[in-house]
């Protein structure tokens, strides 16, 4: 198949829509489809463009087998409003013009977490006149009114009508939990046009590892127990409660426990001016890593702090670094309600706090702290639960499956796709859909 795939953010980037893409791109292209990328110069999150590439007009790169299409757009840095929309648009706008100088494609894929993406995947699909699929990772625009980010209700109203148009015109939506489903079916979509395909990890990348020596020299960590937040600081994550833990536990004289922050982000300078006007030496500010590194900083992290303002949109959601943390063994404090704790608690992976709540944040670093079988145990649980459930490679062969079934148009195969859907997704106890083979032996009994 040629698959042609929208996408904002791609590698080197390390971000979750980043990484899901690259991953399943990868694989797609190992088994032999014809994939191209169009995305813009890696610059996440600071709004500078990584050593070694250029903001240029257009420019091209392969990366394992697929197909890099970089586009100009007006760079902006994770933060604030009104460039960051100048930034989304003028992607849009490039990528549909240069989308005019591939060959017609027999899919189009556009993913979130910003829809100006997916209509850029949209006008080119219908100005090519091939099946159209939009990856939902997020619901946009309402997750930008729930951080505060726009607050003019006549722009939000504007955004959400552009939403629904967009829903509706995709020929199949594919979203990353069953949270994101059920805000969709909110929303009047039908359940026949939703599959879900959730995250996953790649065990050959992330596994339990022996701590590395030189971050725990770098940072002084011997003999700690280390929360890590790993991911981007901005402001969905509500880091403030890491400050007041931090400070109750510098009151508390407890030197035993340190928070370490990896990434950057639009609240990253605000939280490191908080932690040194209090003086705090117990919260360590990494900066942002390469995402080829962050499993070694996984390794010398013993447990992993997720966290996500307290809002109704975010009991929808499953972030994607719970799969990293329990693909590395290690429990998670969790600072997410909803379709996410469940998960967590089903997986027996680690301990659920109240998003914002500091004093229980600092129960539970004190109690893994306390007990360190009790943190083996949770990272043993989550382990297992993933490498049986959340295989990348296994996802990716069902979104391919998708891909193949929408793409082709063959009835026999709709047909199929369609019974798939109704009856609730297939489980990852059933085997992947072999679109061509069910096409042939279809065809094989007409005759």
């Amino acid at each position: 198949m040629k698959i042609l795939f929208f996408s904002h953010y791609f590698a080197p980037e390390g971000n979750a829509p980043a990484n899901r893409t690259y991953e399943h791109c990868k694989l797609w292209a190992q088994e032999g489809h014809n994939v191209t990328i169009i995305t813009c110069a890696p610059n996440v999150p600071d709004g500078i463009v990584y050593p070694g590439y250029k903001n240029k007009l257009f420019a091209r790169e392969m990366m394992d087998g697929i197909k890099v299409l970089r586009v100009w757009t007006y760079i902006a840095a994770n933060k604030g409003t009104t460039k960051r929309i100048i930034n989304y648009l003028s992607y849009m706008l490039s990528s549909i013009f240069f989308s005019f100088f591939y060959k017609r494609p027999d899919v189009i894929i556009a993913t979130s977490p910003q829809f100006f993406c997916g209509w850029a995947g949209l006008i080119t699909a219908k100005l090519k006149n091939v099946p159209f699929i939009l990856e939902v990772r997020d619901i946009w625009p309402e997750s930008i009114a729930a951080v505060g980010a726009i607050k003019n209700k006549r722009i939000l109203r504007m955004l959400e009508r552009l939403e629904i148009k967009m829903y509706k015109a995709a020929d199949h939506i594919v979203t990353v939990g069953e949270g994101y489903k059920k805000k969709l079916l909110d929303k009047n979509v039908p359940e026949e046009k939703i599959t879900v395909i959730p995250n996953g990890i790649d065990p050959e990348i992330f596994q339990p590892a022996q701590p590395n020596k030189q971050i725990i020299q770098k940072y002084n960590l011997e003999g700690k127990l280390v929360c890590s937040y790993i991911g981007t600081i901005g402001m969905a994550a509500g880091l403030d409660a890491v400050i007041e833990t931090a400070k109750e536990l510098k009151k508390q004289n407890d030197k035993n426990i340190v928070f370490m922050l990896v990434g950057d982000g639009a609240e990253k300078e605000a939280l490191q001016r908080k932690a040194a006007k209090e003086n705090l030496n117990n919260i360590i500010f990494t900066g942002r890593v390469d995402k080829k590194q962050i499993p070694a900083y996984l390794s010398v992290t013993n447990a992993c702090l997720i966290h996500l303002r307290k809002t109704e949109l975010f009991k929808t959601v499953l972030p994607s670094k719970i799969f990293e943390a329990c693909a590395t063994a290690k429990p998670i404090i969790l600072g997410v309600e909803g379709f996410a704790a469940d998960f967590i608690k089903k997986a027996n992976a680690g301990i659920c706090i109240e998003p914002g709540n500091p004093k229980q944040l600092l129960d539970a670093v004190k109690k893994l702290s306390q007990n360190p079988d009790l943190c083996r145990s949770l990272g043993k649980n989550g382990l297992e639960f993933v490498i049986k459930n959340h295989d990348r490679k296994n996802l990716a062969s069902e979104f391919l499956d998708l891909l193949e079934c929408t793409g082709r148009k063959k009835h026999p195969v709709l047909t199929r796709c369609e019974t798939m859907q109704q009856t609730g997704n297939r489980t990852q106890e059933e085997p992947a859909i072999n679109c061509e083979s069910l096409y042939q032996t279809t065809q094989h009994i007409t005759h």
